[in-house]
């Protein structure tokens, strides 16, 4: 299924989830790409499979994973990866991504993105799996941010700067997930632009946006990224610095929860694209 339409263009594209796959075939809406998560689609066969490679013929498509579990010390799951690969390889994704993040210990699958220590001693295992991903692959992989509620006392080195040196010694691309790195500041107090500039814009090579949840708690109000609600006003201002440092990057809306008519997603992916035709004419 190779062709010039497997590159994901630097403009704003939508989730593909299940009670949007006729509404996204019948209306084929006017946006740059579509994202599906890799795991929904390793059976064979199956409506999934049927959706997607009628969507793919007019749609460039990106492959997100969380199934990954990259930080973990389990051995790489080779079944995982092999499916993976088998996925990719039918549908000839333009981007392939997964998370900073670990999800299972012991052979037991937890169902979160749970965060890692950033140390020296964990870069470097996340380098050498990153490394071991993509040679299976044969595709460069992008790793995501994570949202964060806890810190590790044990952390030395910034999640800005482990990214960043994870990205440089594997190859690897970096997913900016803006409003990963807005829930994570509010929840933990630091400043969102500086994590924002530390990122050097060509190793960039995707953007996320999304909505989140307020919650009260005994200690005070959290953000907990559920992909649940429109993208929050503050969002939509750091990914307008970004754009100002990376330029237009392919940008994703996310919405996976409290799934909104497909007209209302769209019309954020829209909302997205004009900012970076805006942040293209301010370069120019």
């Amino acid at each position: 299924m190779a062709s010039p339409r497997s590159l994901v263009p630097a403009r704003a594209g939508i989730g593909l989830r299940a009670p949007h796959y006729r509404d996204v075939l019948d209306a084929l809406p006017g946006v740059g790409w579509l994202e599906v998560h890799s795991e929904n689609y390793f059976g064979p066969g199956g409506r999934p499979r049927h959706y997607l490679e009628r969507a793919r013929a007019h749609y460039p498509v990106s492959l997100h994973g969380v199934g990954l579990s990259l930080g973990s010390t389990d051995p790489l799951d080779r079944r995982h990866l092999a499916a993976l690969k088998a996925l990719a390889d039918w549908i000839e994704p333009g981007l392939v991504s997964d998370h900073l993040s670990w999800s299972s210990v012991d052979g037991r699958y937890l169902n979160d993105l749970l965060p890692l220590p950033y140390t020296e001693e964990s870069l470097g295992h996340l380098c050498r799996r990153v490394d071991e991903v993509q040679a299976a692959l044969r595709r460069r992989l992008l790793v995501e941010n994570p949202s964060t509620y806890l810190a590790y006392g044990e952390s030395s080195i910034p999640e800005w700067e482990f990214l960043r040196a994870l990205a440089r010694a594997t190859g690897c691309g970096i997913l900016l997930d803006v409003n990963n790195v807005h829930v994570s500041a509010v929840n933990q107090g630091f400043d969102p632009r500086r994590y924002v500039d530390a990122i050097p814009a060509p190793l960039v090579a995707e953007i996320h946006l999304a909505g989140f949840t307020r919650n009260a708690t005994g200690a005070g109000e959290i953000l907990v990224d559920t992909h649940g609600a429109p993208v929050d006003d503050a969002v939509w201002a750091l990914y307008m610095r970004a754009l100002e440092r990376c330029g237009p990057v392919p940008t994703l809306v996310e919405w996976d929860s409290a799934l909104p008519p497909l007209a209302a997603l769209v019309a954020e992916a829209g909302r997205a694209e004009r900012l970076m035709g805006d942040a293209s004419v301010r370069a120019a």
